[in-house]
């Protein structure tokens, strides 16, 4: 069974044509994740940035995306703070947010993760694991 699935998981990854209209919107403070994110995500339309901030605005702005992949400790506005800011208005992406996390974060990031509903992804990542998350939640 765990072979069919890996075949099918294989084989979603294999279309590029639906892969180039997938928006991912990639927030991490970390420039090094980001052009790791960038290189792994290479067949999709990724938008990045190092500001959660700026990732409000352009959601705010109107910009949709079909996965946001979220930094869920960054200096000046968390990934929490940023999900929950999008999530007053913009909810349909609130929820296709995932958070990264390195793992090292206080008592509050981590009933966030267990409360919120979002899945997450640890860092440092597993590139296949991270390509199916992002297949299986672009369909």
């Amino acid at each position: 069974m765990t072979d069919v699935v890996s075949t099918v998981r294989r084989a979603a990854r294999a279309t590029p044509r639906q892969r180039e209209s997938v928006r991912i919107l990639v927030v991490d403070d970390d420039p090094g994740v980001i052009k790791v994110l960038r290189r792994i995500l290479s067949a999709y339309e990724v938008i990045t940035t190092t500001s959660a901030r700026h990732a409000l605005v352009q959601v705010s702005s109107g910009l949709r995306f079909d996965l946001i992949l979220c930094d869920l400790m960054m200096p000046e506005m968390t990934g929490m703070q940023l999900h929950s800011a999008i999530l007053d208005h913009f909810p349909d992406q609130a929820a296709r947010m995932v958070f990264l996390t390195g793992g090292a974060f206080d008592r509050e990031a981590d009933a966030f993760l267990r409360s919120n509903g979002n899945l997450s992804i640890r860092k440092p990542f597993d590139n296949a694991e991270l390509l199916d998350l992002v297949s299986e939640n672009t369909c």
